[in-house]
């Protein structure tokens, strides 16, 4: 039976995220609707072979529906995607995002070299299938070169959306219901620099907010610690709609890791970033991005890591067991064992489960403000996902008293 719209599988970043819808609108305008697509992710090799795996589940799952590779991974090896029988056609970052390559179907593999790529796909989406929040793209790529990271090379160099196409998107999310924006990009901090005469971060939110007073809730994708600029915790300490959860890629906590790494943050930038939103505006709430087991980790160094949850009040973790990625510099590095890595990275999820929990605990009979995503489910504006007991329409955001919590979400009684 022919589809209506293709089938769209994302692995990865919110970035991805946002990508995938444009890569519906642009397949179904070049006729692909019964296609099966898989936008990939290669930030770590796992990453990778999850991405060949699901290709094979996929394939499985659609006999005989054309089945395309695209994203991260596909940039980084197209020829090894084409080799696999499950695949009929392999698109770039840059070429995914352009319906003339789906519509091309001569091209077999598709993949332009990404670090000659100076635009930035003005792509204007009128809402998000399935979603009450929407991302909104305002920079791709990345000028740093940290030596586990891949990425640069999979998205090219830093540029950035003009503001005006950025303030039209949002302006046509809300028109279109949308209550809550996140701002999105490979590196988000650096916004603008790539242009003279660009606003930052922090002045493109402000205008946002500005220009698009109708728009209830603005959220920043994750910032790098050592690039968050005057214009953000300004705007933290004056704008309630800017929402107060900031999450940080940190990757580690470690002095010796973070420079092995080549990350241009110290701890204690990390937690001078902390203290400042903090004392600016005291219900902020953060997460982190963290890496267990980088290569020459030692037991000591990765007790620091561990200790920065507590000593920052972290409350989400994201956390990754290291993985290496061929090409990196890291990859070269003496390793830490597999078992070593995994034992870590499930130390530091614990230690971000009871972090977590605490802070759902410290929540309850509190007020907050709940975007509700699915009739009884929602997000406050801190991040934490909000079981409610009675449908409520999608989309709304409602005034709620939290009555419960456990380690995972917090629960809750709407008001009126």
């Amino acid at each position: 039976m022919t589809m209506t719209t293709p089938h769209i599988v994302t692995l990865g970043c919110r970035l991805n995220a946002f990508e995938s819808e444009v890569i519906r609108t642009e397949a179904n305008a070049a006729g692909l609707t019964d296609a099966v697509i898989v936008n990939t992710c290669a930030v770590t090799g796992e990453a990778v072979r999850q991405a060949r795996q699901t290709i094979r589940r996929l394939r499985r799952d659609h006999p005989g529906r054309p089945l395309m590779v695209t994203g991260c991974a596909a940039q980084l090896d197209a020829d090894a995607f084409a080799a696999m029988p499950e695949v009929d056609r392999v698109l770039g970052n840059a070429e995914k995002l352009d319906r003339r390559h789906f519509a091309d179907t001569e091209k077999t593999v598709k993949v332009s070299d990404i670090m000659g790529v100076r635009e930035t796909a003005g792509h204007l989406l009128a809402g998000f299938e399935g979603r009450t929040r929407a991302f909104v793209e305002v920079q791709q790529g990345c000028d740093h070169r940290c030596t586990f990271c891949i990425v640069p090379f999979a998205r090219g160099p830093n540029r950035s959306v003009s503001p005006d196409r950025i303030v039209e998107r949002v302006r046509a999310l809300v028109e279109n219901g949308y209550a809550e924006v996140v701002l999105t990009g490979v590196d988000v901090c650096s916004y603008g620099v790539d242009e003279p005469g660009m606003p930052g971060l922090g002045a493109l939110a402000r205008r946002i907010l500005d220009d698009v007073p109708e728009l209830p809730r603005l959220r920043l994708t994750t910032l790098d610690p050592a690039a968050i600029d005057d214009d953000v915790f300004r705007l933290l300490s004056e704008e309630p709609r800017l929402m107060a959860h900031l999450h940080l890629s940190l990757q580690a906590a470690d002095d010796s890791v973070l420079k092995r790494m080549r990350r241009r943050h110290s701890r204690a930038d990390a937690a001078a970033v902390v203290s400042r939103a903090r004392r600016l505006r005291p219900e902020t709430v953060f997460g982190a991005d963290l890496i267990a087991g980088f290569p020459t980790e030692t037991e000591g160094q990765f007790a620091t890591t561990l200790s920065a949850v507590g000593d920052l009040g972290l409350v989400y973790l994201h956390v990754f067991p290291y993985s290496p990625r061929p090409g990196t510099p890291a990859a070269r590095m003496p390793q830490v064992p597999g078992p070593v890595r995994k034992q870590r990275a499930a130390r530091l999820r614990a230690a971000g489960h009871a972090a977590r929990g605490s802070y759902f605990a410290s929540r309850v009979g509190c007020e907050t403000d709940v975007l509700v995503e699915d009739g009884r489910i929602g997000r406050g504006s801190d991040y934490a996902p909000v079981g409610l007991d009675r449908d409520v329409s999608p989309g709304a955001i409602i005034r709620t008293r939290v009555t419960g919590a456990d380690a995972e979400q917090l629960f809750g009684t709407p008001a009126g």
